[in-house]
């Protein structure tokens, strides 16, 4: 993929389109939240492409080039979840709770109690089992891309691994 991005640098517009096909699904995965509904997700996953076409010359070909894309994902995760945070401080209370959004778009995972686990977990241990196990990203990439340790980000899996068998022992005991 690196060669993709680098080709996508020179201006290859194959080489952005490929990039776009291989890297939107697990981007998706990655910035999708349980309360987050369809159509904000594919506004904040095209924000996210957005803001590495503007930045795509910031990318230094020497480096992997999945912890520079989640960096920037992280980051417009944030910035997009601050945005919903105001417009919802700023709204009233419907009388009527609006349905729940269908499962698997934008590959969400089909399977709530995972999702409702996953929601359980602080932001920044949900973020690290994401991109370990839903992105595949390697422990040196997360910690590129949270701008941290190898040994911190082991620590967050650790505790969020823990946390998660504990929920679902928690569940199987109802």
């Amino acid at each position: 993929m690196r060669l993709l991005m680098v080709a996508y640098q020179r201006g290859d517009a194959d080489a952005a389109a490929a990039l776009v096909r291989r890297l939107t699904p697990p981007l998706a995965r990655y910035i999708a939240t349980p309360r987050m509904p369809a159509s904000d997700l594919e506004d904040v996953v095209q924000d996210c492409w957005m803001r590495i076409h503007r930045s795509r010359h910031t990318y230094c070909r020497e480096q992997p080039l999945l912890p520079w894309i989640f960096a920037i994902a992280r980051h417009t995760k944030l910035d997009a979840w601050r945005r919903r945070r105001f417009r919802a401080s700023k709204e009233q209370l419907a009388d009527v709770l609006p349905e729940r959004a269908a499962a698997g778009v934008w590959g969400q995972a089909p399977y709530p109690d995972a999702l409702t686990l996953l929601e359980k977990l602080p932001e920044s241990q949900r973020e690290v089992v994401l991109m370990l196990k839903v992105s595949g990203m390697t422990v040196e990439e997360v910690a590129r891309a949270h701008s941290s340790t190898s040994g911190a980000i082991k620590q967050k899996a650790h505790r969020a691994y823990t946390r998660l068998r504990e929920l679902i022992q928690k569940e199987t005991q109802r």
